[in-house]
């Protein structure tokens, strides 16, 4: 009887488990591809991620190949894949500045980008490796260089629509972030992007709305682009104060040992959040970034005691700022001082979730390394030198060689 339940309860399980693989291939089943390819339009500032899924294919084709082009009916076609769709890359190893073929990654049909850039930019096609296209977007990546803040608590505005004939320029904003900090007044931001709306836009693309697209659209005559590319992206930022969640830790048991075992005054001291400890030299530039944050994400810093708050903070307040946080939640120090030394606390989504001790030294050995910029500034500047001497001792020799040849060299003797 046993025996029988188990064999009826394997059946049932089989079943149910090819009930699940079968709707998972129906899902392309019932998104038929278009018979005239047609561009999804998309917009994303410069340093985030984002994902592009292939919503339709074939059933025959069991992986798909992603290509990327500038323009379209560029004769420069991109292959983003190993032919096998089966490329992953891990976020964290990703560096700002790496080629666009070292940021992707190819998970379930959907083409991952990290950290994209404005170059990154242009059309993205999912198709088979014969080079059939079955899905495209059209990417446009802005960029932060010049982006504008705007502060609600200094009752400042956020840039208004343009006008010029048909075409309308605006800035379209995505939702408010979460407060960057929980039991002291924080921040909140939201993104605003640059969109234009235009009755002459090709119908080959994609909109949200009728005849609205991005700035940076392939769908945008170049004479419109030149138009609407001084509308720069916009970050939209306010004060909020939010409550902290009561979270249980491991640290409670040991901190009530030490409040029973250790004398008044004498408790030794344990950090709420993991600790990092870097030695900077004096002078020299710093860049921290919070583990595990994105562009995206709600972060802020603290020293010590001190919030830096964005208001005074983000880049571009004070073109002096010797400190300052950029548009990717990086903190930026610009020739260290002995007054920078300090625990940098980091909070990521309203949680404090990192600090950094930093110390900073103005004497002392420095162990020089090949990854550090510097040195290989001074490598380069030092082989370009060498090289200049190495010509012009060359150049000067053949001259000579040249004029004893032809006797034509000048007799400097008296």
């Amino acid at each position: 009887m046993n025996l029988a339940h188990t064999t009826v309860l394997l059946w049932v399980w089989g079943s149910l488990q090819s009930f699940e693989i079968v709707e998972k291939e129906n899902i392309f089943q019932k998104t038929p591809c278009p018979a005239f390819l047609m561009f999804d339009n998309a917009a994303y500032l410069a340093d985030m991620s984002f994902e592009l899924p292939c919503h339709c294919k074939p059933e025959e084709v069991s992986a798909v190949v992603w290509y990327y082009q500038k323009h379209l009916g560029s004769s420069h076609t991109k292959v983003l894949t190993d032919f096998d769709g089966r490329v992953l890359t891990e976020a964290a190893h990703v560096r700002v500045g790496s080629d666009m073929l070292v940021r992707f990654s190819i998970r379930m049909f959907s083409l991952l980008v990290f950290r994209a850039q404005p170059e990154d930019s242009g059309l993205y096609f999912c198709g088979s490796r014969k080079g059939d296209y079955f899905y495209a977007y059209d990417v446009d990546i802005q960029s932060n260089e010049g982006m504008v803040a705007t502060f609600q608590d200094e009752d400042q505005e956020p840039f208004e629509d343009e006008y010029h004939g048909d075409l309308h320029v605006f800035t379209t904003f995505w939702e408010w972030t979460p407060c960057d900090r929980c039991g002291v007044r924080g921040e909140q931001w939201r993104i605003g992007l640059c969109y234009l709306q235009s009755p002459g836009l090709s119908p080959r693309y994609r909109k949200t709305l009728p005849n609205v697209v991005s700035c940076g659209s392939q769908a945008v005559p170049k004479k419109l682009w030149t138009i609407a590319r001084a509308h720069t992206p916009e970050l939209l930022v306010r004060s909020c104060i939010v409550s902290c969640e009561k979270r249980k830790t491991i640290r409670e048991g040991l901190l009530a040992i030490f409040n029973y075992v250790s004398k008044v005054g004498s408790r030794p001291w344990v950090p709420q959040v993991p600790i990092q400890f870097h030695q900077q030299r004096l002078g020299h530039g710093l860049i921290i970034s919070c583990p595990g944050a994105r562009p995206e994400h709600a972060v802020a810093w603290d020293k010590d005691g001190q919030h830096l708050y964005r208001t005074h903070y983000l880049k571009g307040v004070n073109r002096s700022m010797r400190v300052f946080i950029d548009h990717g939640n990086q903190l930026h120090i610009r020739f260290t001082q002995l007054s920078d030394r300090g625990i940098y606390y980091c909070w990521r989504q309203g949680v404090q979730i990192a600090g950094f001790r930093l110390a900073v030294k103005s004497r002392g050995h420095y162990h020089v390394s090949f990854s550090d910029p510097e040195t290989r500034s001074v490598l380069q500047l030092t082989l370009i030198g060498y090289l200049l001497i190495t010509a012009v001792f060359v150049s000067i020799h053949l001259f000579r060689c040249c004029c004893y040849v032809f006797r034509c060299c000048p007799n400097f003797s008296p």
